[in-house]
């Protein structure tokens, strides 16, 4: 029999057609249609300037985009030969690791919902709460962050951010502890995922698959371990690693690499260096319009001293943390609000960098840059050809292998099991029809 499953169908997260040759409750043979959700993504990138593919970027996998963020700006600045300040590599490790956890309580908690335990799907979205309200505290968003910028971040962390996330770590780790209580020695659950979705390392390597995927079969490939970015390597943590490759073992991953997250947040909350939290003690905190009419009419004396009064939005990206959260390039970063208000060179900086065919302009040349996303390396090849636009974008998304062998793995199990396979896979549709 010839059964459709999908596109629009419960059970498939995002538009994705399974087509299902069955005998009785067995899969004798499938194929995968995907497309249906084709976002040209690259193509996009190829028309807008650097800086206005960010918001592309977090369309990608849109559960965790801040790592998508990370990665496009990373790969731009390897192109322009960028060092960002080390505070903001930590906080874009920070803000990585908390994107992460989110996609994995996300992926786990949909996944046994989908299998029965609607209890576990309920603590999981309880528990990224918290942690997308850290996030929105941050980067002003819950979910399209637009965090990054080619050479650093938007702005830095709140003052009071260390504390409430460290209160969010220790009660997202205990919700880890309450969901292996209910469903990790479980019969059904377990019955469930054991030995079903089996894919083996020669399968998952040929298909070029990485993340909880393919360390689920043993293969102990991490991004952050095999080639370290940001701060990764002054950081210590473990990779798990599965054994039988099963959706069982993906579960376990899934969850351990939760707990390995926030081990480096709070590892990368220690070690971070200091960031101002006080205006210069000289100085004043002053509206915008009067900063800028004392600018025009060249009442200057100690105005560079004084600090703007910007919306909430604008937040972190005053004077004072300008250089601990940017690269000290004027070309690649607009200047801080205060001088942008109070003089005519930095105003005119200001124009270079957002003006259209200016702006950010590596030189030519092509990069690969890749990152450790949620299911797996996310990588972006920038082809420039000097102008303030790329010549080329090409994505490597983590999903797009995983479901390229995705019809090898679903043959041999029953019409149920596909539906906790494909809960394992992760797949984010916004990321594989980029």
């Amino acid at each position: 029999m010839l059964l459709n499953m999908g596109p629009s169908h419960p059970a498939m997260h995002g538009v994705i057609r399974i087509k299902v040759i069955a005998d009785g409750e067995m899969v004798k043979d499938c194929d995968i249609d995907i497309g249906f959700l084709h976002r040209g993504f690259e193509k996009h990138c190829e028309t807008g300037t650097y800086t206005q593919c960010f918001p592309y970027t977090d369309r990608l996998n849109y559960v965790s985009p801040l790592i998508n963020n990370f990665g496009f700006a990373m790969t731009v600045e390897k192109l322009m030969g960028l060092k960002v300040p080390e505070r903001c590599e930590y906080i874009r490790v920070i803000m990585s690791e908390l994107s992460r956890i989110s996609d994995h309580l996300t992926c786990v908690g949909a996944s046994a919902m989908e299998l029965g335990a609607f209890t576990v799907f309920l603590y999981m979205i309880k528990a990224r709460e918290w942690i997308w309200e850290l996030v929105e505290e941050v980067t002003g968003a819950r979910l399209t962050t637009s965090y990054a910028r080619v050479g650093g971040v938007k702005g830095d962390l709140p003052s009071d951010f260390d504390g409430k996330c460290r209160s969010v770590l220790k009660q997202t780790a205990e919700v880890l502890d309450e969901i292996d209580t209910l469903v990790k020695r479980n019969r059904i659950f377990y019955d469930r995922l054991r030995d079903v979705g089996i894919v083996s390392k020669e399968l998952a390597a040929s298909y070029g698959m990485t993340g909880p995927f393919l360390r689920s079969t043993g293969v102990e490939y991490d991004v952050r371990k095999a080639t370290p970015y940001h701060v990764y390597d002054r950081i210590d943590f473990d990779i798990p690693v599965g054994r039988r490759g099963d959706n069982y073992d993906r579960y376990l991953v899934r969850m351990e690499e939760m707990r390995q997250s926030i081990r480096i947040v709070e590892q990368a909350l220690d070690q971070i260096p200091e960031g101002p939290t006080n205006v210069d003690a000289e100085g004043k905190i002053i509206p915008p319009n009067v900063m800028a009419d004392l600018g025009k009419f060249g009442k200057t004396a100690g105005l560079l001293k004084n600090e703007v009064l910007i919306e909430p939005t604008l937040e972190g990206t005053q004077k004072r943390f300008h250089d601990r959260v940017r690269a000290d390039s004027k070309e690649a970063w607009i200047p801080p609000k205060e001088q942008v208000y109070s003089n005519i060179e930095a105003l005119m900086n200001h124009f270079k960098i957002i003006m259209l065919g200016h702006g950010v302009r590596p030189p030519k040349g092509e990069a690969y840059g890749a990152v450790e996303g949620g299911n797996g390396e996310l990588g972006f090849y920038i082809v420039s050809d000097g102008t303030d636009r790329a010549w080329r974008v090409r994505c490597r998304p983590p999903c797009f292998p995983i479901m390229g062998g995705l019809h090898e793995i679903l043959v041999g199990d029953q019409i149920a099991d596909i539906i906790a396979t494909f809960g394992s896979v992760n797949m984010i549709a916004g990321e594989l029809d980029r």
